[in-house]
């Protein structure tokens, strides 16, 4: 049984937008309240994937998941739970054996729509009915909305793969992020084109941004710099093997970062991917894409 403490906000967070920021908040004034550590609790793997079968693409891993938690709204520990194993726990046991008896949960908070346990019977209606017997704190909160709709990671999710950044921001709370180690790739960037480059791999399961390039952001080793990003195939590229990158041209810096984990933020959509007629042309644009990079990093405040 834990000796520690916590409220907890239970959901899968995926992308971590505005809307589970409620719950976060609802969490971190809890605490507050209570003298308790900040908690979120996530699954493993998309439950809506396990549940029909049929595959959905993330808007973020759980590594980034953790990440932007904490970064934003100072949860403290985020506990990822296997989907398999608390899928077939019946909903009462889940709320008294898991949350009370081995975490030490005081105080709950989940959305509107959150169901858990065996069958998924588990509901709103029913945790808080639960938690008020057993003497346990509860907030449900209500939907979140946003221009008149509903905040929602599907919602996102379509705007990732129309390109549609700074939308999404808004939707988001913040810039779409990615999170990887630095790949070998075709070594083009600092011989043929004169910029530094990143190769990420985008994470298995992980929702793969509308092929094009986009002004982006750059975090490793306690530094941040723009980036001209792009996403795709790379056509102009002779001998491309048609895997999907994501290959960053990193501005106003020199040095190799192979191996070296980068966070990666979406910010604006500049133009779709094309072939170019010849690797200076490439250069030539991806020159004018670095300037309207620039340009747009000034403007923000």
């Amino acid at each position: 049984m834990s000796t520690t403490k916590r409220v907890i906000a239970l959901g899968f967070f995926d992308g971590v937008h505005r809307g589970h920021g409620a719950l976060l908040r609802a969490v971190n004034a809890a605490a507050d309240r209570l003298e308790a550590r900040p908690c979120a609790f996530t699954f493993d793997r998309s439950p809506t994937a396990v549940i029909t079968g049929q595959p959905v693409p993330l808007l973020s891993s759980v590594e980034d998941r953790i990440w932007l938690m904490r970064r934003y709204y100072g949860i403290q520990e985020v506990i990822v739970a296997s989907f398999d194993g608390m899928q077939k726990m019946d909903w009462q046991d889940f709320i008294t054996e898991y949350l009370i008896k081995q975490l030490g949960v005081v105080h709950v908070v989940a959305g509107h729509d959150f169901h858990f346990g065996y069958m998924g019977k588990g509901n709103p209606e029913r945790l808080k009915a639960k938690c008020t017997e057993l003497g346990l704190g509860c907030d449900i909160i209500g939907r979140v909305e946003q221009d008149g709709i509903t905040i929602s990671s599907t919602y996102i999710r379509t705007l990732i793969a129309q390109g549609e950044m700074e939308r999404a921001t808004e939707f988001l709370g913040h810039p779409h992020t990615l999170t990887n180690r630095v790949a070998h790739g075709k070594r083009i960037g600092g011989s043929t084109l004169g910029f530094p480059t990143v190769n990420l791999q985008v994470p298995q399961g992980v929702i793969v941004p509308a092929f094009g390039v986009y002004a982006t952001r750059v975090w490793f080793d306690g530094q941040c710099r723009c980036a001209v990003t792009n996403v795709g195939v790379r056509p102009t590229v002779q001998d491309n093997d048609t895997r999907v990158t994501v290959e960053g041209f990193i501005l106003d810096f020199d040095g190799d970062l192979y191996g070296h984990e980068i966070r990666m933020e979406f910010f604006r959509h500049l133009r779709p991917e094309q072939k170019f007629p010849s690797m200076q042309a490439l250069s030539d644009e991806i020159r004018r894409n670095a300037q309207q990079t620039r340009d747009y990093f000034r403007t923000l405040p």
